[in-house]
């Protein structure tokens, strides 16, 4: 295995710099400015607009001043075989870079290959791809996760009966989120999981499972749960008048406001749509034709350039976080992507 993960990041490694001499090179010739390529197979989501919205508004500086051209958006409801297109279009498109947001994570792994044998940069956002073509710039899910279970357990004392509400049943995100919890759980000895169910990070089937789960469970203590689906299953905890159960979610506003309303104590860990602009940051860079340090890819493929968390929300800093935020739609949630100076720190 230490063999195998060793002969993985060399051809990672010689892969890159053959794209950073690709690169380096382009940015000499394209006094035009560089073509950025966004791949994003799934719009029925809020959090992937501003996803798709965050990264055009960061490449605004970089059109203004010509290194970027344009960035090309491939954004609308496809299956796998569409995402596959997508990127196939924005090779067609002459992209220098393309941001993809993976719907799997080894099926695009051939069509990345593709791009990056003519040049072009691939960068992965949001979940992590196998290809050792190209990298992942992300949060790390699993910790991601990591951090509202421990919440949870610290708040239980280690003992308690709860429930998980998850997102789309084999999804990249998911399943890293799904080990990240369970890992947490299953070294709490007091903590027992009742039930574990898929609500496809849909707000309403969030709310209704919610129900289901206090109709069928009446001793739950605490429920984990992921992205807007939290606001649903605090609604469906509110209509029970249960305000004895502990609550996670994803900070985003409607979350947030429902939390000021009802006064729980509640966590709700930031889950960045900005993640895309922190891979633009670092696809800048390369493009610039700079290398990355060694020792900065790391994860379960070994070809991942974890960001952080950009902000945790508890009861300590609630105020502060929706005070800034209390005017945004309900399904804004609560953002953040790294500087061009942050992004400088990865590289050499």
């Amino acid at each position: 295995m230490k063999m195998k993960r060793v002969l993985v990041l060399g051809l990672l490694l010689g892969l890159l710099v053959s794209v950073l001499v690709s690169a380096a090179g382009r940015g000499e010739a394209k006094s035009e400015g560089f073509v950025i390529g966004v791949s994003n197979p799934w719009v029925g989501s809020e959090w992937r607009t501003q996803m798709v919205d965050r990264v055009q508004e960061v490449a605004q500086p970089y059109i203004r001043e010509g290194f970027i051209k344009e960035v090309v958006v491939q954004s609308f409801d496809v299956p796998l075989e569409g995402q596959i297109d997508q990127i196939r279009n924005l090779i067609s498109r002459g992209a220098d870079v393309i941001l993809v947001n993976p719907a799997d994570a080894n099926a695009l792994n051939p069509v990345i290959r593709e791009a990056v044998q003519r040049g072009i940069i691939v960068i992965a956002t949001d979940t992590e791809v196998s290809s050792p073509d190209a990298i992942n710039v992300a949060i790390d899910q699993a910790e991601w996760a990591r951090i509202s279970a421990r919440w949870l357990v610290d708040k239980l004392g280690d003992q308690g009966k709860i429930v998980a509400i998850n997102g789309i049943s084999g999804h990249p995100a998911n399943t890293a989120r799904v080990r990240g919890y369970t890992e947490v759980f299953r070294d709490a000895s007091g903590i027992e999981i009742l039930n574990q169910v898929n609500a496809d990070w849909d707000n309403a089937l969030g709310q209704s499972t919610m129900q289901n789960l206090l109709a069928t469970y009446p001793d739950i203590n605490g429920v984990w749960v992921q992205d807007g689906m939290a606001e649903g299953a605090l609604r469906a905890i509110r209509s029970a008048g249960r305000d004895d159960i502990y609550v996670t979610g994803e900070a985003r506003v409607g979350y947030l406001n429902l939390w000021k309303e009802t006064g729980i104590d509640g966590i709700g860990v930031a889950n960045p749509p900005g993640c895309m602009a922190s891979a633009l940051e670092v696809a800048v860079q390369l493009l610039k034709g700079r290398e990355l340090k060694d020792g900065v890819l790391s994860g379960p493929f070994g070809n991942t350039l974890y960001v952080p968390v950009p902000v945790v929300v508890t009861n300590l800093n609630f105020d502060t976080v929706y005070n800034e935020y209390k005017g945004y739609p309900d399904y804004y949630s609560v953002d953040g992507h790294i500087t061009p100076a942050q992004a400088e720190q990865f590289f050499k």
